[in-house]
Parts: structure tokens; sequence; C-alpha cells
């Protein structure tokens, strides 16, 4: 997590002076770092998910950007999962809501390329509409799932 809170603190500016562009871009830096994880497929991934949930009780529009890692037990199996979040809340509008739900994976074993999956995303149109709106608060935290 901490490592995602420097690439957010790069420019020397308090999160809440950041914009949705601006995260995403540390977002992809953090990204970029390669972690000594377990050989397994899928130990490293990314999600980009967004939608509108009540999960703080009212209703917002949430993009959550996600670095998910693999936890094995001493014998090499698979005991759970570490995710990385990077959640960017907004106000309802419309357009927003109009947007319904959205979630793209990538994993860096499976032999795509990041920028590639990257651009696709920021080529959406629903990055359009997300990417110009004012964010109404930015929160990082971790989980174990």
């Amino acid at each position: 997590m901490g490592l995602l809170e420097d690439e957010l603190h790069s420019g020397r500016r308090a999160l809440a002076d950041l914009d949705t562009e601006d995260v995403w871009l540390a977002f992809l830096r953090f990204s970029r770092r390669l972690f000594d994880v377990p050989g397994t497929p899928d130990a490293d991934g990314l999600l980009f998910q967004y939608g509108t949930n009540s999960f703080s009780g009212l209703p917002a529009f949430t993009l959550d950007l996600t670095r998910q890692f693999e936890i094995c037990d001493s014998s090499g199996g698979h005991d759970h999962y570490v995710q990385v979040h990077c959640e960017l809340r907004y106000g309802l509008a419309p357009a927003l809501e109009a947007l319904g739900n959205f979630d793209s994976w990538f994993f860096h074993d499976a032999g795509c390329d990041l920028d590639e999956w990257a651009q696709g995303l920021t080529e959406r149109a629903a990055w359009a509409t997300i990417s110009v709106l004012k964010l109404a608060e930015i929160r990082v935290y971790q989980e174990q799932v």
C-alpha cells in the first residue's frame, strides 16, 4: 500500500488536489513495478472497475483501481489474496449512473501488454465521462480476500 501512496504523492500534492488522470497515472506507475510473486497463474493482477454502489451507506459512483497479489502457504498452495485499492468516489450524476457497472482484469503473467490494456480502458467512452468530473474522495486501503 505504501508504494501506491508514494506514487500518488510523487508530485508533492495532497490527495485532495489530485484529479482522476493524476490518480490513474500514479496507479499505472505502481502497476509497472514488478514484485516477487508465486509462480502460479494470475498471482499479480490489476483490476479496473466502476459502478454505482452503496458500500458506505449513501449511493456513490466509484472507480476502483486495484492490484491483487496471491499469497501462498508454506507448502506453496494458495492461502489468500492481498488487494491494494485506490478508490475514487464521485457524486451521483445521471451521466455516471448511465455508465452502469464495468470491470476489466490484467495479469502480468498472461502475455498481454499493460500499456495496451490501459489504453483500451481510456479509449472507452466511459473514460471521457469519468475523467473530467471532480473527485469527491480518494481512499487508499489494503484488504485480505
